[in-house]
């Protein structure tokens, strides 16, 4: 009768909704953290136009993977997107980047103002393409980058 019993909640349990598969190993998807500091930055030309202030400052990761900004410098910066294929001439940017927004790359995000030695919430990679993004105070450096999932 106990090893019925067994059977039958092991049974239950793998028909539950969001329980793990059997082949599930149960690991968190990997971390990738971008540094932020103008300071220590090379500006690179990229595909996307000039990018600099980050580090990497094309990043490429496989989808599931989330991102981390990481303010290394010794003043604040921000980690906003930016739609389109190449970084505008001008900032894209209103006061709203100073704001935290987003948890995924595919629906927009800003870090808001990262303080000196802080760090920024994670975003999802949580589909495939091309994400840009730049600094609100420092677009103009140009303080800018892109992250390719696939």
């Amino acid at each position: 009768m106990r090893v019925v019993s067994l059977l039958l909640l092991a049974a239950l349990a793998a028909c539950t909704p969001g329980a793990p598969s059997a082949g599930s190993t149960g690991a968190a998807a990997a971390t990738t953290t971008i540094d932020v500091s103008l300071t220590s930055s090379v500006v690179t030309a990229t595909a996307y136009g000039s990018a600099g202030g980050f580090s990497p400052q094309v990043t490429t990761v496989p989808v599931g993977t989330t991102i981390r900004f990481v303010n290394i410098d010794s003043f604040a910066h921000t980690a906003t997107s930016i739609s389109g294929a190449t970084f505008p001439a001008s900032s894209p940017f209103s006061a709203s980047a100073l704001q935290l927004f987003g948890n995924t790359l595919s629906g927009g995000f800003t870090s808001g103002a990262i303080a000196a030695g802080a760090s920024s919430q994670t975003l999802l990679a949580d589909a495939p393409g091309t994400y840009l993004y730049g600094c609100f105070f420092h677009y103009g450096a140009p303080m800018r980058g892109a992250i390719v999932v696939h």
